[in-house]
Order: structure tokens, then C-alpha cells, then sequence
């Protein structure tokens, strides 16, 4: 129904004066009771009206407090500003307007975060360092309530770690093959750091990606690198050859004790044999003196004129002396044999 301002208001009263409250609250009544005489609403709001809304709006309130949540992921549930519990994976219920999910996170996802910056070393020398961190959340509770911003703790409990360990070794260690301990070393004391915070954070890996000396010395300290790799190179070359002529010297000289130790009993048995010869001779010669000094007189001829190629034989009752050239005898005959 139009209300013309210049007319009576809906409540019978010219616009010139307020409403009466109680009147107003006395026909809102009959609106909403049974005998509105048609001038309230179309239809009557009974109990079983009352009852299907209520069910309709309970039905609505367990829908909105109804959550779905991934395997991977749990959910911080607050009830009236305090903590209440950790909705795990599945479905799960929540009473809104009562209960705020605080946080969501996925738990088993790994957490990655570079961090570039510079350090001074033991030896006091400078060096860039550009750290990898790998960390996922062990306890959303914590990491959710106990921290501010656990990103940002996360990344300075690092880099005070990494200023201590590499506070504690020399630049040479930091650059060449101690880069892994020192690894290492970041992921344990910043495991530690984090249990002091309590921050529902577990470390899964530290590398050092990159480390190097500032710009304005990386070159000087190429030439010193080189002259470490040349140093080691000569080192291995120097223990190359040591190995391979040790093992030949003991060879020789085991052979050489080998071939002396030979001599020495070929000696000891000729020495022995001749022994035993001459007590063998002596005792022929006090048998029969004669007979085995001619023998023995014969038996040295025989051996001398062997080894001798001229013969020269003294005639007897003459002048002339009788030269037989063996050697060359022998060889004309061989040519004639040819």
C-alpha cells in the first residue's frame, strides 16, 4: 500500500507526530497471529512453521561447520579465542560463530628458502655464502602459536647459525672439501635453535649452493687455488713414482740377497767337493806315492794342453823344435767339412 505523506500514516496518525511504540508493537503482534483479520501477513505463523525453520536453520549451521580437510594438511581450530584442538585429514566439524580455524597448512609439503649473504671466517677473511634450506612443519600447533612469523624466525635462527659455524673454520675449509661438515654443522645448531624457540619446525636439509671470496679478491685467490691443485698434482705424481720404484727396489734387492745366498752355497759345496777330493787323493797317494804322483802329472798336462791351441814339441837329441798350429788345423778342417 502507497503512503501518501499527506494522508493518515499506517498507524492512523497524521505524519505530524511520532508513533505511538506501543501501539506499533501491538500490530506487529497481529501480524503474526491468527486473527489478523486479513490485514496481516498472508499466512499464519503456526508451531509447525516454527519447527521446519528450526530445522532448517540447524540444518544450515551443520553444514557451515562442516570442513573437508586433505591428507596432507591439518587445521588449528580456536573456540572462543583459545586454542581447542588440530583437525586432522578428513571430514571434520567445526561449530561456527563459536570456533575460527586459525591456520591451515600443509604439513608433509617441503619449505625451501635461500639465503645469500656474506661471512667473515676464522682466519679473518671474507667470504660469500649463499645457503639452501629445506624444512617442513613438524607441529602446526607450535608453529602456529609459538612464533610471530616463523619464515622470518626461521631465517635469521639460520643465518646466526651459519655466522657461528663459519665463525669457527678457516676460509680454506669453507671453499674446498670442508663444505660438507660445515653443512653439517648449520643444520645442527640450528636444529638447536629451533627446539629453544619452539617452533614446530624440523630441518630436513642445509647445502651450501655457492661460497667464494668477494669480487674484488676472487681473482688473487684463483692463482692461490691453482697453486693448491698444482701442489696436490705434484704431491700424487711424487707418491705415483715413489710407489712404483719402492716395490722395484725391494725386488732387486730381495734378488740380489737371493743371488748372493746362491754363490755362497755353490761355493760352500765346491769348497766342500774339493775338500773331499784331495782326502780322497791323499789317501791313494800314502797307498801307492809313485803311481799317483804320475798320475796327477799326467792328469795336469792333460788339463793344461786342452785349453791350448799350439803345440810345440822339443826333438829329441835336436835342434829344431816341432810346431803344431791346433787351431788353425781345425779350422781348415771344418772349411773342408763345409
Amino acid at each position: 500500500m502507497n503512503w501518501n505523506p499527506n494522508e493518515n500514516d499506517p498507524w492512523g496518525k497524521r505524519n505530524n507526530n511520532p508513533p505511538d511504540l506501543d501501539e506499533a508493537i501491538n500490530q506487529f503482534r497481529k501480524m503474526f497471529s491468527g486473527g489478523g483479520g486479513g490485514k496481516g501477513m498472508p499466512f499464519k505463523f503456526n508451531f509447525k512453521f516454527f519447527s521446519y525453520l528450526i530445522l532448517g536453520l540447524l540444518a544450515l549451521y551443520i553444514f557451515l561447520g562442516i570442513r573437508i580437510v586433505n591428507e596432507a594438511n591439518r587445521e588449528v581450530v580456536f573456540t572462543l579465542g583459545k586454542y581447542n584442538r588440530v583437525l586432522g585429514p578428513g571430514l571434520q566439524f567445526h561449530f561456527p560463530f563459536f570456533e575460527e580455524v586459525f591456520a591451515s597448512e600443509n604439513i608433509s609439503r617441503i619449505r625451501t628458502f635461500v639465503l645469500p649473504t656474506n661471512m667473515l671466517t676464522k682466519d679473518e677473511n671474507i667470504v660469500d655464502v649463499e645457503l639452501n634450506v629445506q624444512y617442513t612443519i613438524s607441529d602446526l600447533k607450535k608453529y602456529s602459536l609459538n612464533v610471530e612469523d616463523p619464515e622470518i624466525t626461521i631465517r635469521q635462527a639460520t643465518e646466526s647459525a651459519l655466522r657461528h659455524v663459519v665463525g669457527e673454520n678457516n676460509m680454506d675449509d669453507l671453499l674446498t672439501s670442508g663444505a660438507a661438515a660445515i653443512s653439517s654443522g648449520i643444520q645442527l645448531r640450528l636444529d638447536e635453535y629451533l627446539q629453544i624457540y619452539d617452533a614446530g619446525i624440523s630441518v630436513q636439509q642445509v647445502n651450501i649452493e655457492q661460497r667464494q671470496p668477494p669480487a674484488e679478491v676472487i681473482d688473487s685467490f684463483r692463482d692461490v687455488v691453482a697453486a693448491r691443485e698444482d701442489k696436490e698434482r705434484l704431491r700424487n705424481e711424487a707418491q705415483k713414482y715413489a710407489l712404483s720404484i719402492v716395490p722395484v727396489a725391494r725386488g732387486d734387492a730381495q734378488r740380489a740377497l737371493q743371488d748372493a745366498e746362491a754363490y755362497k752355497q755353490k761355493v760352500i759345496a765346491i769348497a766342500e767337493g774339493e775338500s773331499e777330493r784331495f782326502l780322497a787323493l791323499l789317501v791313494e797317494y800314502q797307498k801307492a806315492p809313485e803311481v799317483t804322483r804320475e798320475r796327477l802329472y799326467i792328469d795336469a798336462l792333460e788339463e793344461v794342453l786342452s785349453s791350448s791351441t799350439k803345440v810345440m814339441i822339443d826333438v829329441e837329441g835336436g835342434n829344431n823344435l816341432l810346431y803344431l798350429p791346433l787351431d788353425q788345423l781345425i779350422k781348415k778342417q771344418e772349411d773342408e767339412d763345409e
